[in-house]
């Protein structure tokens, strides 16, 4: 038989010294591996982590007050584990997340709600990007800051002629005339005072004729009380030298009386519901000083000063915030210093009076208040007749187009009068005003009124009929100096007497800030 194979011991020892050198291996390269991996994980969160916080940190950024969204710096978060973004995250600041009720913004926001009046613009403040450039003719001026105010002044110089004629008189002149105008309006979060001024003074420079200075100053303190309640406190001074057409003006007179009127009063309104109800109380002392004679004497009219006394009621029903219609009453006592006037007559008394209207509001179309009603006024002294005559009030600003205002002004008052035997007339007066933008820089304003003054049957003195008419142009040279136009006529027509006729024209430079 032949003899089997034989292996050698060495064979199996090398065999399992290989097995075994292939497992440590084995474990050596699974051990590193796995460290690699564990460390490429550990990078990737690391990575991922700062991504998002910077992405945290730009998105809150955007969204805190102050910075703008800008759509093309949209934050891409960082991969393969860029430490840079993480490095970048930590140097940049914190800032805290938007809330929806911040303190902040929600302080801001519930102070504006709460100002019932519209702030001021600051001084010289540049026009709010993406906003339509105001025309020179409606931009208001800056203005100067006093405080919480802010005044807006004017000052306009002209140089004016003047053409007089009285039957067969006739009287030209010319004269420079300066008027300044001043509005004071505050700027708090609630209640509001409102300052106007205006005056005119005159000189002559040629020819002959009286001149017309005048001075009036008007506040309104508007009080916001709890309750839908609104009151308000006003004053005023006003001066006017008398006019020569005046009924109660000094015939032949070479200078009228200088006319010194006070004013005050309150009212308060207050809304029930769709009921409002408003109450007034006014008061105006009235001071004349004496007139001029062309001899150089005087006439004292110290028995015209008076002071006079008006409560009124008015009740409205809102029938919806453009139209409201309403019922108004008023009383009103007059007292004159001396009891009797230089003629003998005691002319202080009372009068009444009642109306019915409607007031309007449709926005910057039309706007204002039309009445009809009753009035009367009786005196002391039994010589004197009372008078009474309906009335019929209104007072509308309408816009048929843009650039274009009308404005209709129909008042209908008694006038006591001073004559000896005459208790006075009743005086109703219509006044148109027309103001077109012709231009950007170019205003055109017209006005056309009539007056008509009816006495009562039993007067000796006749019904007068006065009819003004006036143009003018305004052009804004810029936002603080414009070039003004006038020119005027007024007829004054009687039954009985000659008319008077009166042409006025002028031109000037005004000055505003």
């Amino acid at each position: 038989m032949g003899q089997p194979k034989q292996t050698s011991s060495v064979t199996p020892l090398r065999a399992m010294s290989r097995a075994v050198s292939f497992a440590v291996l084995g474990t050596l390269l699974l051990s590193q591996t796995a460290a690699f991996a564990q460390s490429a994980s550990s990078q990737a969160a690391t990575g991922r982590s700062a991504a998002s916080q910077d992405n945290r940190a730009t998105n809150n950024a955007a969204s805190a007050p102050g910075f703008e969204d800008e759509t093309g710096d949209t934050a891409t978060p960082a991969a393969n584990g860029a430490t840079a973004n993480a490095d970048d995250a930590q140097q940049r600041p914190a800032i805290p997340d938007a809330q929806a009720g911040d303190d902040i913004t929600g302080s801001i926001l519930d102070e504006e709600i709460r100002r019932l009046n519209t702030r001021e613009a600051p001084v010289d403040e540049a026009l709010p990007r993406r906003r339509t450039a105001e025309s020179a003719s409606t931009a208001e001026t800056p203005g100067i800051p006093i405080g919480t105010f802010v005044l807006r002044p004017s000052v306009t110089q002209s140089i004016n002629t003047e053409t007089t004629k009285d039957g067969n008189t006739r009287q030209r002149r010319a004269f420079l005339e300066t008027d300044a105008a001043a509005t004071l309006t505050s700027d708090w979060g609630r209640h509001q005072l409102t300052v106007t001024s205006e005056g005119a003074w005159q000189k002559n420079v040629s020819g002959e004729g009286e001149e017309q200075p005048s001075f009036k100053i008007n506040s309104d303190l508007r009080l916001d009380l709890p309750d839908d309640t609104t009151a308000h406190l006003i004053a005023g001074y006003n001066f006017y030298r008398e006019d020569t057409d005046d009924p109660d003006a000094i015939t032949n007179a070479a200078q009228q009386s200088d006319v010194q009127e006070f004013s005050a009063g309150a009212s308060v309104q207050r809304d029930f519901g769709i009921l409002r109800g408003t109450t007034a109380l006014a008061l105006t002392r009235s001071i004349y000083s004496d007139a001029k004679l062309s001899n150089g004497t005087t006439v004292s009219l110290s028995d015209r000063n008076q002071t006079t006394g008006t409560l009124r009621g008015r009740v409205g029903y809102e029938l919806s915030p453009a139209l409201i219609p309403f019922i108004e009453a008023n009383i009103g006592r007059t007292v004159y210093d001396e009891t009797q006037d230089s003629a003998g007559y005691e002319r202080s008394g009372h009068s009444y009076g009642a109306k019915a209207g409607v007031e309007v509001d449709l926005g910057e179309k039309l706007k204002g208040e039309v009445g009809v009603g009753y009035e009367m006024a009786d005196f002391e002294d039994s010589r004197l007749s009372s008078i009474d005559t309906a009335t019929l009030d209104a007072s509308l600003l309408w816009s048929p187009i843009r650039g274009t205002d009308v404005n209709l002004d129909l008042q209908t008052s008694i006038q006591p009068s001073t004559t000896a035997g005459e208790s006075g007339y009743v005086s109703h007066a219509l006044t148109t005003t027309v103001t077109h933008q012709l231009r950007d820089n170019l205003v055109g304003t017209m006005i056309g009124g009539v007056i008509w003054r009816d006495y009562p049957t039993d007067s000796t003195i006749n019904d007068e009929l006065v009819y003004t008419a006036a143009t003018g142009l305004t052009w804004n040279i810029n936002r603080y100096l414009d070039l003004t136009s006038t020119l005027g006529y007024e007829l004054t027509t009687r039954k009985e007497g000659s008319d008077s006729q009166q042409w006025r024209a002028g031109v000037g430079l005004k000055l505003k800030r």
